[in-house]
């Protein structure tokens, strides 16, 4: 089967049998999959497996009162097709990988996640389920922990459980950096005595449930520190997209990016 899957272990093999199909937050597996001097895999695992023969384009139309936005998604998120998935799915694979310019036959990759955090963004001004605190300076809705313990947050009404997380606006400062940095000031501002402490702002928070544990998820503040950078100073992005083994895997896959050129 032309695809790649979630889980390998010497005791359960393939037991977990979850198949990588995209949009989420995974496509940097395949590249990196592509890439391998050992165990590469072909092009058409990636077509056949992520891409699903072209059905990763089937994008079924906006929900709620996301249809009246003037934003619309590529792709099919899987999951959460019409509004976009949880937003670190804009972040974890493009850590090291440079959404600049980077396009193949499915997407252009830094629309796409320009578009996701700008939907996500909105949902959270419009506020359709009217929690506190929700503004064009006080946005985010990702996967972290959550008033029911961990949960996949995302811009749709069964999702939106009235949290945010810093990580969903901060990490997006690449795609959306004027709103990226208002929730940073205002949180800064208004709720540095709840949010802020040793090593940022806490994971998650919920004025509407006056729930504002102090904890940390490493999977949500490390892209922060990356993701800001790489809106900085281009450093990770720079670093991981100079690799020959990098250029090889996206030219495999049918790739366009400036780095392809240099």
């Amino acid at each position: 089967e032309n695809v790649l899957f979630w889980h390998w272990s010497p005791n359960y093999n393939w037991k977990m049998d979850f198949r990588v199909h995209g949009y989420n937050e995974c496509l940097i597996m395949y590249v990196l999959a592509a890439a391998s001097p050992t165990h590469a895999v072909a092009a058409k695992v990636y077509h056949e497996g992520w891409a699903q023969n072209g059905k990763i384009n089937e994008v079924n139309k906006a929900e709620g009162i996301a249809e009246k936005f003037p934003f619309r998604l590529q792709m099919k998120h899987q999951g959460d097709a019409w509004n976009g998935g949880p937003m670190f799915w804009a972040h974890y694979s493009y850590l090291g990988l440079d959404p600049r310019g980077l396009k193949d036959k499915y997407a252009d990759y830094m629309k796409e996640n320009i578009t996701q955090s700008l939907i996500n963004y909105q949902w959270c001004v419009e506020n359709p389920l009217k929690f506190k605190e929700y503004s064009d300076s006080s946005w985010g809705l990702t996967s972290s922990y959550s008033v029911k313990g961990y949960s996949h947050h995302a811009p749709t009404i069964e999702r939106d459980l009235g949290v945010l997380t810093p990580s969903a606006a901060l990490s997006s400062f690449p795609y959306t950096p004027n709103q990226s940095n208002a929730a940073l000031i205002f949180w800064y501002n208004h709720y540095k005595n709840k949010l802020l402490g040793k090593y940022g702002f806490y994971d998650a928070f919920s004025v509407t449930n006056d729930w504002f544990p102090r904890r940390y998820l490493a999977i949500d503040q490390g892209p922060i520190v990356v993701m800001m950078e790489n809106y900085r100073s281009n450093l990770l992005w720079n670093l991981l997209m100079s690799c020959p083994e990098v250029k090889k895997g996206l030219i495999k896959l049918g790739f366009e990016s400036p780095w392809l050129k240099k």
